[in-house]
């Protein structure tokens, strides 16, 4: 019993999660973010950072439920009205923002997240089993666990060897999928939490298309490096030029040597990277400028999504990188037009994101999701996969 509560608590399905696995779940992300603070902590150029993410986190969860009289309400709650004051007498002014405000000592941080977790477990456990009544849980919840990729992008750029991440498995080629035409039920329908940028679903027609079966890998990324890639003005866009001309960039980011092979540092290691494992910390303007000279294109976020479900059996790969799409993160049809609360509003304007990378928490691998990032964003475990034009 305790392994499949295991299971099940690390899962997408916790979007719709009752109280007893929403406990267990909260307990278990307040865990890790300990768990990932405690290996910045010693490196005094990241501690502060990651100090004030990890408070942050204490705080969002006890602004939206300890402090919060409506939360009872989950979305139809007024998110303008007075909040209980803090357990924290300078919480508000710490975490709610970053203001460059000198923080708490950690041992008072510590005792923060102790106590506030505390209190929302005894909140949660006098809850309503409804969806109002869970919201705030749930959402508390998942934006705990996107702090565990946080770190761990953090803990790349400084080259900090936490020994928290596996390394990937191993991997075989596989061939492009081929889809044929059909209507795509884009978006997630109500039910349990649903951010903002899922709502709603609506049908997207498809015309056949042909999908790689997995990101593109190191072993293909290669060869558009190894002929001149990055200086065929012809390969990218206007603004990625632009870009490249003003990094002076010739290999993806991390990346020391790309002739005969992959030298990357890793989490402050130099490695050689199997050429079968995905590309990663990739520029949208990379990915574009690759399948431009490779006569291919990225995906719709339709595209991939309806690949993933369908092609789930027949070697569809996703989850080792988060992948650029072809579009921005624009809003669904009947998107809400102001942020629920607690939730950010929908940038529009930044490129859409789908999937999952090594670092992404179990709870956070819906097929559904959705990110958005600038174009020029490659410090993250991003990649990519082609469609054929």
């Amino acid at each position: 019993m305790q392994g499949t509560e295991t299971r099940n608590v690390d899962s997408p399905q916790m979007r719709q999660a009752g109280k007893d696995l929403l406990s267990l779940a909260l307990m278990d992300a307040r865990n890790h973010s300990l768990r990932w603070f405690a290996a910045f902590e010693p490196v005094p150029e990241a501690a502060g950072a990651a100090a004030w993410e990890l408070g942050h986190a204490g705080w969002f969860q006890e602004h939206w439920i300890a402090r919060n009289v409506q939360r009872q309400r989950g979305e139809r709650c007024d998110a303008t009205a007075p909040m209980l004051a803090s357990i924290l007498p300078e919480a508000d002014a710490s975490f709610a923002q970053r203001r460059g405000t000198p923080l708490p000592d950690v041992q008072t941080i510590r005792q923060y997240l102790v106590e506030s977790l505390e209190t929302t477990l005894e909140l949660l456990a006098g809850a309503a089993e409804d969806d109002d009544a869970l919201y705030f849980y749930r959402l508390a919840l998942l934006r705990e666990d996107a702090l565990v990729e946080c770190f761990a992008v953090q803990a790349q750029t400084l080259g900090l060897d936490t020994g928290l991440l596996a390394p990937l498995p191993a991997r075989a080629p596989r061939a492009p999928l081929v889809f044929p035409a059909t209507r795509w039920s884009l978006g997630s329908p109500p039910g349990g939490f649903v951010p903002d940028n899922e709502k709603w679903t609506h049908a997207v027609a498809l015309p056949e298309f042909e999908i790689d079966a997995q990101a593109v890998s190191w072993a293909q990324y290669i060869e558009f490096v190894e002929d001149g890639g990055y200086d065929e003005r012809r390969h990218w866009s206007e603004a990625g030029w632009a870009w490249v001309q003003g990094t002076g960039r010739r290999t993806p980011r991390h990346v020391d040597q790309m002739r005969q092979g992959v030298l990357q540092m890793r989490f402050g290691k130099l490695m050689r990277v199997p050429l079968a494992h995905p590309a990663v910390h990739l520029s949208w303007f990379e990915a574009d400028a690759w399948c431009r000279w490779g006569g291919r294109r990225l995906p719709s976020e339709a595209e991939w999504e309806a690949a993933a479900v369908l092609g789930a059996t027949q070697g569809f790969r996703w989850g080792e990188v988060r992948e650029w799409m072809a579009g921005t993160q624009r809003p669904y049809p009947g998107a809400p037009v102001q942020p629920a609360p607690g939730q950010q509003a929908i940038d529009a304007s930044g490129r859409a994101l789908r999937g999952a990378s090594l670092a992404t928490r179990g709870r956070l691998r819906s097929l559904r999701a959705r990110q958005g990032q600038s174009p020029d964003g490659d410090a993250g475990f991003v990649g990519f996969r082609s469609c054929a034009v």
